[in-house]
């Protein structure tokens, strides 16, 4: 079965960096669409970034551009999310998403991974 299985959180301060892992099993990876998505404590869970099959189209959350970038390695089935200049709003818990579509639907979905960012 299809398995996504998310690594790379943690504690960080304020103006740090991390950069999340979501590793792919059970699927052709190189056709699907992967996405980025969080969290926060009693909030819905929203969007971050998504990348297309080819790695040659990416789009963020207005939150994240411009300090966020998701990219992946096919040979890997590994997509990143690289997380620069981090904020305390940027603590949540973080998901990765696949989809054969590069829209919002995301029927596979890993069992996210902790961060944050403390002040």
């Amino acid at each position: 079965q299809v398995q996504l299985v998310e690594s790379g959180g943690g504690l960080v301060q304020a103006g740090g960096s991390l950069r999340l892992s979501c590793t792919a099993s059970g699927l052709t990876f190189s056709r699907y669409n992967m996405g980025w998505f969080r969290q926060a404590p009693g909030k819905e869970r929203e969007f971050v970034a998504r990348i297309r099959w080819s790695g040659d189209s990416t789009d963020y959350a207005d939150s994240v551009k411009g300090r966020f970038t998701i990219a992946r390695d096919n040979a890997k089935n590994t997509v990143y999310l690289q997380m620069n200049s981090l904020k305390p709003e940027d603590t949540a818990i973080y998901y990765c998403a696949a989809s054969l579509f590069f829209t919002t639907d995301w029927p596979y979905w890993g069992q996210g991974t902790q961060v944050t960012v403390s002040s």
